[in-house]
């Protein structure tokens, strides 16, 4: 059995996951909407596919890709970062809100994608990043040059005379800190991530309308919504009084992600933003929720608040790390845990609000090589698997692309190949630190480097897979060859063709968007078992998430109807025992 990794946070077991509702007509279905059956894909623009040949994907790119992505049956597209930025951080730092990224292109691009997006019944969801811009942006220009500047309480200013600032986190910063000292006010700024992105003062209500004002200009442009970037960071203690770590104990769950996120004011400007922008349109608004708990998830969600529409929490994707290392994997993290985690965010929503699932972004390694297994036996089928936990389980699903193809983490050999300021700067604590170098590396290759997930597109088998005729930003994956669009198109049982399939089940199935969410067998090591119930629609979801044989003996099996799908050619089942083959994923009708 494979061990229990202990996380960051204490979960605690719902109590009713194994039991089933005796009366159908408790089951709660809640109000139906678009942003809540949609199936989000999401690209990142830098990786998706180049026209111009610079190396870089760009906006002409995506949109000679439309009919593909069409072709999967997605609804929305959210975009990672387009605007004007110096591209500090690939985009997250932001010069000139009302501007494309050279690089990516020109407006009239941008309005030729939207046009035909929406010309092809899919929704196109931006990337607000609001807690901080780029030092290159005007406003930060102005703040810098005196004190009594209009611009200085833009952002957060902590004058040196009176001593260093109370530590807080930068981190995209070798030291760790998020102050840095400015020499020409004499004045230090604080920032979250990089000190080329200096953290936003929401206190001051100039800030706030700004921001409105530039979210009202990209709604009335036609755009369908936002995914929110850390914005429960933008609320701030302005005393920015000392945090120990026995206070992060106390009061914060120990994580200085939870104390970011606990602004005084954070709900009030959400709900400030919610009346002077989010409710005049039919938009959808999603929250990084990056320090939200299970105890303040509906504080954001909640409709009678008013806030956001819903968020997506890091406890899953959280799971498996070696505390004291830089994103390191422990192989053996728990299926256990893992159905703890979910089936306790899904019960979160059980009665309000709304919840997502997803396994991978921009952020995160590849899915199929931290959930699943990337060796040649078992990359297909387990992708497969993942891809049905995705598209069956409670929650706006949210899938990354290219994990529709399978594509698999880098595994980089040198630091010199990574372009990700993250990695970049862990590399120097531990150089600093006087670490061994090399296993960072290595430890990278499985775990959290960013640029496992943001390798180029794969879409055939030409040079530089099709993506780019340059020399692209950030070096192809060497198994394209194996693993790409056009192989994948063309091969009924594909990986990538499997998704459409699954896609098309859930669209057609209404119990899994809105049915509710059973866990079976929760401390069954291998195989994750569960049923969607909606009024008189049942089904049984079983996902064998090991590399060997493993069977389960569930009673359900024996009012099966039918096997909806099935990533293997069969299933092999005696009287109320399911024999799984490894990374076997199957879904049956049952009464």
């Amino acid at each position: 059995m494979k061990k229990i990794i202990p996380l960051l946070l204490a979960f605690f077991m719902f109590s009713h996951c194994n039991k089933e509702p005796e009366n159908k007509a408790e089951i709660s279905v809640p109000s139906k909407t678009w942003w809540k059956e949609a199936v989000v894909y999401q690209i990142y623009p830098r990786s998706f596919k180049d026209t111009d040949g610079d190396g870089v994907g760009d906006i002409k790119g995506i949109i000679s890709k439309l009919d593909y992505i069409k072709s999967l049956g997605i609804d929305v597209v959210w975009l990672n970062p387009i605007y004007g930025s110096p591209n500090a951080d690939n985009g997250y730092d932001i010069s000139d809100y009302k501007a494309i990224m050279k690089e990516f292109g020109t407006m009239e691009d941008f309005d030729a994608l939207l046009k035909g997006m929406h010309e092809k019944g899919l929704k196109l969801v931006m990337d607000l990043v609001v807690n901080h811009t780029s030092d290159e942006h005007p406003w930060f220009k102005e703040s810098r040059k005196s004190r009594d500047n209009p611009y200085r309480d833009y952002y957060h200013w902590w004058p040196a005379e009176k001593g260093k600032p109370a530590f807080r986190p930068g981190a995209f910063e070798a030291d760790g800190s998020g102050w840095r000292f400015d020499s020409l006010t004499n004045a230090y700024y604080l920032h979250y991530f990089s000190y080329k992105q200096p953290d936003l003062n929401w206190e001051n209500p100039k800030v706030r309308h700004e921001i409105y004002d530039m979210m009202n200009w990209w709604l009335k442009k036609g755009i369908d919504g936002f995914r929110m970037d850390v914005i429960p960071f933008i609320a701030k203690d302005t005393t920015f009084p000392v945090i120990t770590q026995a206070d992060l104990d106390k009061n914060y769950h120990g994580r200085w992600d939870v104390y970011m996120a606990s602004g005084p004011h954070l709900h009030d400007y959400l709900k400030e933003m919610n009346s002077e922008v989010l409710s005049k349109y039919d938009c959808m608004s999603l929250a990084e929720g990056a320090g939200m708990l299970k105890s303040t998830a509906l504080n954001f969600v909640d409709e009678d608040r008013h806030e956001l529409n819903m968020g997506y929490h890091f406890d899953g994707v959280n799971l498996g790390y070696i505390p004291g290392h830089f994103k390191k994997m422990d192989p053996n993290w728990s299926l256990v845990e893992f159905k703890k985690i979910y089936s306790d965010w899904d019960a979160v929503y059980k009665d309000k609000g709304w919840g997502t699932i997803y396994l991978g972004n921009h952020d995160q390694p590849r899915m199929v090589s931290r959930w699943g297994n990337d060796t040649p036996k078992f990359r297909a089928y387990s992708s497969k698997m993942l891809t049905t936990f995705l598209l069956s389980m409670r929650g706006t699903p949210y899938y990354y692309y290219g994990d529709e193809i399978g594509m698999t983490n880098a595994y980089f050999d040198s630091i010199e190949d990574y372009r990700d300021i993250e990695t970049i700067a862990e590399y120097e604590k531990v150089k600093i630190a006087g670490g061994d170098l090399q296993q960072f590396i290595e430890d990278q290759k499985t775990g959290g480097a960013r640029d496992n997930g943001r390798t180029p597109m794969q879409w055939d088998t030409t040079a530089n897979a099709g993506f780019t005729a340059g020399t692209p930003w950030l070096s192809v994956n060497k198994n394209f060859n194996q693993v790409n669009v056009a192989s994948e198109n063309k091969t009924p049982n594909s990986i990538l063709n499997y998704f459409r399939k699954m896609v098309k089940l859930r669209k057609e199935n209404p119990v899994l968007i809105y049915g509710a969410y059973h866990l079976l067998q929760a401390e069954h090591p291998d195989i994750y078992a569960y049923t969607r119930i909606l009024n008189d629609k049942k089904m049984l979801i079983l996902l064998n998430f090991s590399d060997h044989n493993s069977n389960i003996n569930l009673k359900e099996i024996e009012t099966k109807e039918g096997t909806l799908i099935n990533n293997y050619e069969s299933v092999d089942i005696e009287n109320d025992k399911i024999n799984l083959l490894p990374y076997q994923a199957v879904i049956f009708s049952i009464k």
